[in-house]
């Protein structure tokens, strides 16, 4: 049983090490809960959710189709995605039933791994801080969520839609790996997700003392191409799509810098 009982000032190393063990472990079982309920539920995950973007009807799509339609034209619009999805090993469709349904049981869990990290780091927080929890796990499981819903709506359609579609000549079509399809979805959902927590990162970072706004600041346009750099990572190789990921994350960027100062000022404020 883990010493919940005892002042976590007197706790010693390996005690905390107990702790945090305790922690990870039930956090480790949500996610696995999260992932036998994916992992049942295949239609929903496959043929709703993991396909949905290599389907002309997704709503990605036909938002995109709607407004090329307003701005006079039909560029954009399409009826049928030029490519199928096969699987070449033996074992291939279980290994990304399995994979999909772990990344999905992240996703499920993703709050109650927060509710349960803040656990863990609440005994050596300031009461004032402590006071706050409840509101930074709702902010920190909400930027997590926006990023998932931004990577899975937004950079995933535009990386099926190009990859899929793309040819180097006539004659060769089309056929992806399952593999490849699903671990490019899950992936890019998935780290869009974790890249949204930018501002809670800075949030402990900037009380611990490590960084400070007029550092962030000062290597802004560093952070631009770096920025830039990773939107041409995980997107395809055309300017609009690195326009779409690169705006929210210098907004995210931009709100780190606002968050910084505002617990700079608190320190300040104590100090004084």
């Amino acid at each position: 049983m883990a010493k919940t009982k005892k002042d976590p000032n007197a706790m010693s190393f390996l005690d905390h090490l107990e702790e945090l063990r305790w922690h990870l472990l039930r956090a480790t079982i949500a996610i696995l809960v999260g992932a036998v309920v994916a992992f049942i539920w295949t239609d929903i995950l496959f043929d709703v959710i993991l396909f949905g973007p290599k389907s002309p009807d997704f709503i990605t799509y036909q938002g995109i189709c709607w407004l090329s339609t307003q701005l006079g034209g039909d560029t954009f619009c399409f009826t049928e995605m030029p490519f199928e999805i096969i699987n070449t090993d033996m074992a291939g469709q279980f290994s990304m039933h399995m994979w999909a349904s772990i990344v999905a049981g992240i996703i499920i869990a993703f709050p109650y791994i927060i509710w349960e990290m803040w656990r863990f780091i609440k005994p050596g927080l300031h009461s004032n801080e402590k006071k706050n929890g409840g509101s930074t796990i709702l902010i920190t499981a909400l930027l997590f969520l926006l990023g998932v819903g931004f990577g899975y709506y937004v950079i995933s359609p535009l990386s099926v839609q190009f990859f899929g579609t793309y040819t180097v000549s006539s004659d060769v079509e089309n056929t992806i790996r399952l593999g490849s399809y699903v671990s490019l979805v899950t992936t890019i959902t998935l780290a869009t997700g974790l890249l949204f927590e930018l501002p809670v990162i800075v949030y402990f970072l900037s009380s611990l003392g490590i960084l400070t706004p007029d550092w962030m600041r000062k290597y802004r346009r560093h952070a631009i191409v770096v920025v830039l750099v990773f939107a041409a990572v995980i997107t395809p190789p055309d300017p609009m799509s690195q326009v779409l990921v690169a705006i929210p994350i210098m907004i995210l960027y931009q709100i780190s810098i606002s968050v910084s100062s505002r617990v700079l000022r608190r320190r300040n404020a104590k100090t004084a």
